[in-house]
């Protein structure tokens, strides 16, 4: 058996085809969707007017685990992010931890964009509601899926739409929320608690976490040791500038946060116009994430074939060289198990937050073991990222689950350790 520390065979590399501004846009279009159109409800509901300074915690976490993920990333530009770098610089097992906790987490956000392009979906089409949440977020998955396996430079040119319109949107919203007499929902006004607030925080995290996908694809971006630190520190500063005005609006008017597609409802009295313009900004905001976390699993599933995590078929890369076909499939495969067994987004949500927080404390704790040539910001930035990540995880109410699921993960590795390690793909 060969030695799990490195890869069983040489395997194709990835294309890079991918610059700053496409780096940029992949991470916007992971981190505007889900999260400002609808976990953000589920922020109010539990920090009520102190929503905004739970939207600034996360992003001040996002950016210290963005910054060693940068550091990484930099150093070694290879698909699969934290899942390559935990074998590096930690041992295997721990890298197998970062990429099955990046799988499940990321997989129950795409079920989670998923079901929030249903919810909205509906409010746009009113037919759309007679049919079965599950069957319309299954559908988007299917759709998205067939857009991925196109190509990468369609993909990018596409997201760049999605994301355009989904900004234009927001900011729609956010002029007008300005402009109305401040009434806060009930569900704005509450006191400070330290659990809530801290378990609201966790929820938001999630979403600044899309900027992570410019990391896992690092394989695929041009002058990556330049270009993924800009794209990184970009991609969280501009969405924690929405996320915080957002979060602000939502606050001060009647129905703020109150549903699940809360930016549609919160506008009850305002023009027919801006309504259907949230609406269709949330569906391309969805679609948007969806494609993303497609694009961003299925690099971490090439990258654990390729070392015997999974099996080696899911290695090979289509003729072009450009895409992981067989992994997008799996990807899919994934994400539609999830919607039809877990089914409720606040769910699959909540599932998110908790593996992904430990995904991240990973990441600091590469960062911090690597050695002083590489490292390119201050160690205290990544000791902060792995303290928060595992502050903000204990105050998830089922955090249990994610001791059953790196049970579940350690059981698999060993296995497929004696059964995939030194094959390749066919």
């Amino acid at each position: 058996m060969s030695d799990p520390g490195q890869a069983s065979a040489p395997a194709a590399s990835l294309k890079r085809t991918v610059g700053l501004f496409g780096a940029v846009v992949l991470g916007l279009g992971s981190i505007i969707g889900t999260g400002v159109f609808f976990s953000l409800a589920l922020v109010v509901a539990h920090a009520g007017q102190w929503t905004p300074l739970a939207v600034l915690l996360a992003g001040l976490l996002a950016l210290c685990n963005g910054l060693s993920s940068a550091q990484l990333a930099a150093a070694h530009p290879v698909s699969g992010g934290s899942y390559e770098y935990g074998y590096r610089y930690l041992n295997p097992k721990l890298g197998f931890l970062a990429g099955w906790m990046f799988l499940v987490a990321k997989g129950a956000s795409a079920a989670t964009a998923a079901a929030g392009f249903a919810i909205y979906l509906a409010r746009l089409v009113p037919a759309v509601a007679k049919f079965d949440m599950k069957i319309t977020a299954t559908a988007a998955v299917v759709v998205m899926t067939v857009l991925v396996l196109s190509g990468l430079k369609r993909s990018v040119r596409a997201n760049a739409i999605l994301v355009a319109i989904s900004v234009v949107a927001l900011s729609a919203f956010v002029c007008y929320g300005l402009t109305v007499e401040a009434a806060p929902a009930a569900a704005a006004k509450r006191p400070f608690q330290a659990q809530t607030f801290l378990h609201a925080a966790a929820l938001v995290f999630v979403a600044f976490t899309g900027y992570g996908r410019v990391a896992t694809m690092g394989e695929e971006i041009r002058d990556p040791a330049r270009n993924i630190p800009i794209a990184i520190a970009l991609t969280i500063g501009a969405s924690a500038l929405i996320y915080t005005s957002v979060a602000f609006v939502l606050v001060r008017i009647p129905e703020g946060g109150s549903t699940e597609a809360s930016l549609f409802d919160a506008l009850s009295m305002a023009p027919r116009w801006l309504r259907t313009l949230i609406v269709v900004g949330a569906v391309t905001a969805m679609l948007g994430v969806l494609m993303n976390l497609l694009l961003g699993l299925s690099r971490v599933v090439l990258a654990m074939a390729r070392r015997g995590d999974l099996p080696p078929w899911f290695s090979v890369l289509n003729k072009n060289g450009d895409s992981p076909n067989r992994a997008v499939i799996l990807v899919a495969v994934g994400i539609v198990a999830l919607i039809l067994i877990v089914g409720h987004p606040k769910l699959t949500w909540s599932l998110s937050a908790l593996t992904v927080l430990i995904y991240y404390a990973t990441a600091n704790l590469c960062a911090l073991r690597q050695p002083v040539e590489e490292q390119r910001i201050p160690r205290i930035v990544s000791m902060a990222g792995l303290g928060g990540c595992l502050l903000l995880a204990v105050w998830i109410p089922f955090w249990f689950v994610g001791l059953v699921l790196i049970a579940v993960g350690l059981a698999w590795h060993a296995i497929a350790q004696r059964v995939f390690s030194g094959r390749g793909g066919s």
